[in-house]
Parts: C-alpha cells; structure tokens; sequence
C-alpha cells in the first residue's frame, strides 16, 4: 500500500474520532428547550432535533455506542500507524543516518505515536468539541440520526455496556435522581449570562430574580401595615365620609366602623363616584357609602407571595387582608404590592418619597429604612442569613442586629460594613448611612 492512501487512512480515522466526539458533546449539551422549539417549528431539521431530544433522554444507549465507536477507532489508528507509518521511518533512518534497527525502530514509533496522538487531540477531540458547543442544537439536530443508526447497529455490546455502568452507579450511590433537574442557582447565572451577552436588559434581570423568590417571601414583606393604612370609617358622617374618599390617593380603601381593628371590607372610590356621577349627593347619601363595601378574602402572615397572588387573582375586592394566628388584622396587600415586589417601586403621590438606595460621592449608600431586605442585599452586593427571615425591610436587619431600638448615631459593623443610623421617626428607623470599612463585627453605641 503507497504512502499516500496510508496518510489518507490515519487522517480519515482521526477525523472520524472528530465527528462521534463532536456528535457525542452536541447531544449532551443541547438545550432540550431549543430541541423543543426546533420540532415545533416544523422546520429542516425538526426530524432530526425530535430524535436528539430521545437520545438526550437515554442517554446511555448513544453514549455507550459512541465510545464503543472512539475506542475502536483510537485503537486501530494508533495500531495501524505504529505498524505502518513507524515501519517506513525506521526503515528510511536506518538508510538515511545509518541507525541501527534497534535504535531506529523506538524512535521511530515515538515520532509516529507524538504526531498521530497531536494530531488526534486537535483535530479528533479539541477543534470539534469547540464547534459542538457553538452550535449544539443544529449539530445534534445533524447526527442525531447516525448515532441513533450507530447504537442499533452496536445495541448487544451497548446494552451490555449500559447495564454495566448502572449497576456501578448504584454501587457509587449515584443511581438515581434527575440529572436534568435545573437549580435556582443555575438560573441566576444563566440570566446573568445573557445579560452579559446583550440578551437581557440588567432590569429584566433584576425582575427575574425577584420573580424566582416570590415563593419565598412571605407576604408580610410587602404588605401595607395596619399603623399605615389608609382607610374609611364608616361610622363617620355622610360629608366626612365623602371628604375622605376625596382626600385619599388610592382606588380602595378597606372599611370598618370605629376601629380598622375590625374591618368589613372594601370600598371602591370609582363605585362611589359612579353613583355620584349618575345620581347626584342625594341619591349617594340614600344609598350611603356603606352599601359599597365589597367582601375582602384574608390570609395568614406567613403566606407567600405566589398564595398572595392566586388569591387576589380569584377576589373582586381587588385587596387581602392580612392577619395573625389570633386573627387579628396585621395589614393588607393589593396586586399593585406583588408588582411592585418585582418591578420595583412606583412614583408616590405629593412629594412622598420612595424608599430606596443613594450611593454617595465616597461610594457609601444612604438607605431607606423602609427599603425591601431583597433590593437592600443586591443594591449592596451582601448575602443576608438565610436562617433571619423574620425581617423583611433595613429597619428590621439593624432591630436584628442591635437586638434593641437604637437611637441616632448608633452604629453596627457586619460582614465588612458600617451601618450607622443617622435619622429616627420616633420609633422607626428612617435613614441608615453604609460604608465598607474592615471587618469587626459588633453593635456600638453612639
């Protein structure tokens, strides 16, 4: 056989070593979410991306079958060169230097086997195991069909070769559960990914993870407290009750008589208005404010956000009471506070400010007291305990750190920074200022 069909002979099973490592790393790491969209679309490949989505599935069949395929090709190649190739370079050097067989042959094969070998991690592992993770879809959509094709045709040795591998698992105790199963974590990083890549705006990030942690936070976190409420007394006057409804700056406003210890409901302004409207004050003064209190569901406390949401998604109050283990009302929540729990907060009515984080010329942040404990963490870059989830705002983590109420000027060092109070609203903590300063942590008097 000529030199030259002996070449092509090594360079065709190094590239066919390219091609089943190339196929095996597509399958493997194709996202099934573009498979899926691939074989919706009916497009070209939609055939071969249904078959990939299968073999991604089991992956034990196509993955024993391609070794089966690299094994046996990386034998033969590194066997036929070494009897080949290694022969025609001993026999040229022993004419060439006059080299002995004994030496001419050991280096011979070591010439062979270090350029069959280099050659074989470039082209038969390396540059096709890059082309497969830029297009794993299209690829796997591609070959799918031959290593379907590849494991029917080895489907004894594979079986055997599966089976085999399982029963290690299970004796590494790794047999079961769902290696598919994708993490919060994962998520978190593939968003930030794309964000990094152009495909999703930093605020679409940000709501993304505040969607991913509505299930986790309580609905007492965005609640409007009951010392803060906003509501009709409907033991009042007909006039003061109209004046109210005029003064206030919401759409609903819950209902009770004497004390909103013990609400009835909710009114709605626009009912009020339409009647106002259509009859006048004496026909709204005949039918009184009272007969607009629609029924309002309640929920406990500790409820998440995503029962929250459910539950005002089914009530036409449009609003939830909030209420302890004694039934006692803590708050209420509305729909406007799960959005903005996820799109941050809206603008407020006549000059009221929006608690939030200023970062100051020296890189220090002034904090709202009433700042959200998720967008306090990431505006920060800090992780908080997981274990303290009995606050919910920046007041509350300076109360959990200082254990008592601090006062003006009071300072604590945590986790590297400085958060000192630097305003009160009586019993309320209003401003905080944060500086990174070098870990010490502990509670300082002023």
């Amino acid at each position: 056989m000529s030199l030259a069909i002996e070449l092509l002979l090594i360079v065709a099973l190094i590239l066919l070593n390219g091609v089943l490592a190339m196929s095996e790393l597509a399958v493997v790491s194709a996202r099934k979410a573009r498979l899926e969209a691939m074989v919706r679309k009916k497009g070209r490949s939609w055939r071969g991306a249904r078959l990939a989505l299968t073999l991604a599935t089991e992956p034990g069949r196509f993955l024993s079958a391609v070794q089966i395929g690299i094994t046996l090709v990386g034998i033969f190649a590194g066997a036929y060169s070494g009897a080949t190739l290694a022969e025609r370079l001993t026999g040229w050097m022993m004419l060439t230097f006059s080299f002995e067989r004994t030496l001419a042959e050991p280096i011979s094969f070591a010439i062979v086997v270090s350029i069959v070998t280099y050659l074989s991690l470039i082209i038969g592992e390396l540059v096709p195991k890059q082309l497969a993770l830029k297009n794993a879809e299209g690829i796997a959509s591609a070959m799918a069909p031959v290593l379907n094709l590849l494991a029917k045709i080895a489907g004894p040795l594979v079986w055997l070769l599966d089976i085999s591998s399982q029963a290690v698992l299970r004796l590494l105790g790794a047999g079961s559960g769902n290696a598919d199963a994708v993490t919060e974590e994962e998520i978190h990083h593939l968003v930030a990914e794309a964000e990094s890549a152009g495909t999703v705006e930093p605020a679409e990030r940000l709501m993304i993870a505040a969607v991913l942690r509505l299930g986790d936070r309580p609905v007492r976190s965005v609640m409007t407290p009951r010392h803060d409420l906003d509501w009709l007394d409907l033991s009042l006057p007909h006039e003061e009750q109209l004046m109210r409804l005029r003064e206030t700056t919401h759409l609903l406003l819950p209902a009770a008589r004497g004390s909103i210890d013990e609400p009835l409901g909710s009114v709605s302004v626009k009912d009020v208005l339409n009647l106002l409207l259509d009859s006048g004050r004496d026909g709204l003064a005949q039918a009184g404010i009272a007969s607009f209190v629609r029924p309002v569901p309640a929920l406990h406390e500790s409820a998440d956000l995503l029962e929250a949401l459910s539950l005002l998604q089914k009530s036409p109050a449009g609003m939830a009471f909030v209420v302890d283990e004694f039934g006692s009302l803590e708050g209420v929540v509305t729909a406007n506070d799960i959005l903005e729990s996820i799109a941050g907060n809206f603008a407020l009515p006549d000059g009221e400010d929006v608690p939030g984080a200023v970062q100051r010329e020296d890189g220090s942040w002034l904090l709202d007291g009433l700042l959200a404990r998720d967008a306090f963490a990431a505006q920060l870059g800090i992780t908080l305990p997981a274990q303290e989830d009995d606050y919910h705002t920046v007041a509350g983590f300076m109360l959990a750190r200082f254990g008592r109420l601090p006062e003006t000027g009071d300072y604590v060092e945590w986790n590297g920074w400085r958060f000192e109070v630097i305003d009160m609203d009586g019993r309320r903590i209003d401003k905080v200022l944060a500086q990174q300063v070098t870990i010490t942590d502990g509670a300082h008097d002023s």
